[in-house]
């Protein structure tokens, strides 16, 4: 790591955000919440973009009975269900007209057997597919934007990841866990493959990946008891002196999406055993998500796959 890099970097040292608007996925809980604590604290206009309403209102009253800073709006939207993707992307561009920054935060992390509304498996479609189509809808108000950043939030399972191309949507198999690998393992894919492109377009907007270690959220209690795997729970029950709070696991995130010294193409994680926890850093990324080829195969595989579940979709070009 260099020397010049922030040892400590906390969201105090985070650039003022007024005038900018940041969209959120999953800002109801955990990391996104925490997201949108920090941002909306810097003076941005966070927009809480969450499955469920009801979820999304009760987080942004919670937001807004602490620090003042910048405004609060919620976007229904389903990832699991490309329409609603299509549609939130189209409301954004209704009623803001700009975006500067586009977290791709929510997930869903090692459930039994289950499919998305297009009837793709629910770990690609959520934490990869729904943020592609997403992502690619809203890339022209990002490039309208100087400065603007799209952050991947992936995990520490990308390192056991494998893009299983013949069988994507685990038709033949289905195993939670190596599912979840392979999506996280297409989160840092994907942020690499559009920064590829976005620098091949002139493109000035930035891709990032980010994952938080170990973070306390609800993403490990709604795994147990969506599968009711006691083993899972003594093990985290064993880990939990290695956990860290939801708001230092967001700090990677943050900092990839604010930070100065940050790099497009970046990748940033927590520093100490491992990855686990401690401040943000540059982190290793998984070896299959170095591979262009891989990269470009995903990319075109998940527009294929976008533009059969929703015919005649229209997809923007990325331009300078």
């Amino acid at each position: 790591m260099s020397s010049s890099f922030p040892q400590r970097w906390t969201t105090n040292a985070m650039p003022s955000q007024q005038g900018r608007v940041a969209l959120i996925t999953g800002a109801n809980s955990g990391l996104g919440l925490e997201s949108a604590r920090s941002l909306m604290a810097r003076g941005a206009t966070v927009v809480l973009a969450c499955r469920s309403r009801a979820k999304a209102e009760a987080a942004r009253q919670e937001l807004l009975a602490g620090a003042g800073g910048g405004a609060l709006d919620v976007l229904e939207l389903d990832l699991a269900d490309l329409e609603s993707v299509q549609t939130g992307a189209r409301q954004v561009r209704e009623r803001y007209g700009r975006l500067d920054l586009l977290l791709a935060n929510a997930g869903v992390m090692a459930p039994p057997r289950m499919r998305t509304r297009q009837g793709f498996e629910l770990q690609f479609g959520v934490n990869h597919l729904g943020h592609y189509l997403l992502t690619r809808l809203l890339l022209p108000l990002l490039q309208a934007q100087a400065g603007a950043r799209v952050v991947h939030v992936t995990s520490g399972a990308q390192y056991f990841g494998r893009l299983n191309f013949g069988d994507l949507n685990a038709e033949r198999r289905y195993d939670r866990w190596a599912a979840y690998g392979q999506s996280k393992l297409a989160n840092v894919a994907l942020a690499l493959e559009l920064q590829r492109r976005l620098r091949a377009a002139g493109s000035g907007v930035w891709s990032l990946a980010a994952h938080p270690g170990l973070a306390r959220t609800n993403l490990q209690p709604a795994s147990v008891a969506a599968s009711g795997a006691s083993l899972e729970a003594a093990a985290y029950r064993l880990m939990d002196p290695l956990f860290q709070s939801a708001a230092m696991g967001a700090l990677p995130q943050l900092f990839a999406a604010t930070a100065p010294e940050a790099e497009p193409g970046g990748h940033y994680g927590p520093s100490r055993f491992g990855g686990l926890n401690g401040w943000p850093a540059p982190a290793r990324v998984a070896p299959a998500a170095l591979d262009p080829a891989q990269g470009s195969r995903l990319w075109e595989v998940s527009e294929q796959l976008c533009r059969q579940a929703l015919p005649g979709l229209e997809l923007p070009e990325l331009t300078a």
